[in-house]
């Protein structure tokens, strides 16, 4: 690791990349008076307002077909979220895959363009007060590079998290009861929670609402009458039409409706006024792909498969121990299991990146 580096032009620093060729490249979201000292002695100024969104971060049911995780202690593995404990020797570090999928990606960038929407809407920020970019693996960048907040504190920026998160948030205090409800077109997190409620019990099985804590019979009112309730919101809303659903039932969707509505960011990157961050158009040492920057309008037709591919010629001959089924651009790579195969440099790149292949060497393959 080379840290406390600073730069008076470019070229200089291009030279540095040139010469040391590093797996990843980060720069401090800080600034500083004396940036090449050691911390203590930089003289902090301010600080840009990051948030980090990643896939590891959104439960997505991709992960058990394509994360694994194996006890550092005793070597025990599995699929999907590595567990606080090794249900076998209960030692708790452990060495993980974590590997990108358009299903856990389309997760990422749907809570990105929610953090987009509460930036603008909530906090008065246009989209070109905003950095937007995909960080090369399983998330997405977002930076606010304003004036008004570099000298924001940790904890004014965790009061941004909980904003962001719901964190504490009681729609009671919002305004929220049964006899006058919540309308779609309220600003800030009165109109989210109405939103989420109307995204809620327009979706769910009676399963599923009663996994919020409804009772069956509460449950099977809503899944009967939904046509009722798609109606009731040209008015004013469910909140008094659904006969029988009292104020601790509507608290249960109403609490339902903030985690749906929630964005879920990666609360240390935001509240951290030393971040350091990938540097766009650099790889990601995990993955061979680059950090992209985006505009908010491209990101909803945003393909990082294809846009974030750095490597386009060549092939590359690797053995390859483990891997899952993966894509770059229009193909479809894999699964692999102790195989030999030749592919595509940026193919071969992310097994390589991921730790799950090694290349063969020419006189291998002369044998």
């Amino acid at each position: 690791m080379m840290r406390h580096k600073g730069f008076k032009t470019a070229d200089e620093f291009r030279d540095l990349l040139m010469n040391v060729v590093p797996s990843d490249v980060y720069y401090s979201s800080a600034y500083y008076e004396k940036p090449e000292e050691e911390m203590d002695a930089k003289g902090w100024i301010g600080a840009d307002l990051i948030f980090d969104i990643d896939a590891d971060h959104i439960p997505t049911p991709c992960n058990k077909q394509h994360d694994t995780w194996t006890c550092k202690n005793c070597g025990t593995s599995g699929h999907g979220t590595k567990p606080e404990k090794c249900p076998q020797c209960a030692a708790e570090k452990f060495d993980d895959i974590n590997w990108p999928c358009d299903t856990c990606l389309e997760r990422a960038k749907e809570e990105t363009i929610k953090l987009i929407d509460v930036l603008g809407s909530d906090f008065g920020l246009s989209v070109n007060e905003m950095n937007i970019a995909f960080s090369g693996h399983r998330g997405y960048h977002v930076h606010v590079e304003k004036e008004a907040v570099r000298t924001l504190d940790s904890m004014a920026r965790k009061e941004i998290v909980d904003f962001m998160m719901g964190i504490g948030l009681e729609p009671a205090l919002l305004g929220f009861a049964v006899d006058r409800g919540l309308k779609l077109e309220d600003h800030g997190w009165k109109g989210r929670i109405a939103k989420g409620t109307y995204e809620f019990l327009l979706t769910p099985t009676e399963s599923q609402l009663e996994d919020v804590g409804l009772k069956k019979k509460i449950a099977s009112q809503i899944v009967h009458q939904r046509g009722k309730i798609v109606e009731s919101w040209k008015e004013k809303g469910p909140w008094k039409t659904l006969k029988g659903i009292g104020p601790d039932n509507w608290e249960k969707i109403s609490q339902e409706a903030v985690k749906r509505q929630s964005v879920k960011i990666d609360t240390v990157v935001t509240t951290d006024i030393h971040r350091l961050i990938r540097l766009a158009n650099t790889l990601h040492g995990e993955t061979g792909l680059l950090k992209i920057e985006l505009s908010a309008n491209a990101i909803e037709g945003f393909d990082p498969f294809r846009s974030a591919v750095a490597f386009k010629h060549g092939t590359i001959a690797v053995d390859v121990s483990d891997a899952p089924q993966f894509r770059l651009e229009d193909n479809t790579y894999g699964p692999y299991k102790n195989q030999r195969v030749e592919l595509p440099t940026a193919a071969a790149m992310m097994l390589l990146c991921k730790g799950a292949a090694k290349i063969v060497e020419e006189k291998t393959l002369v044998q």
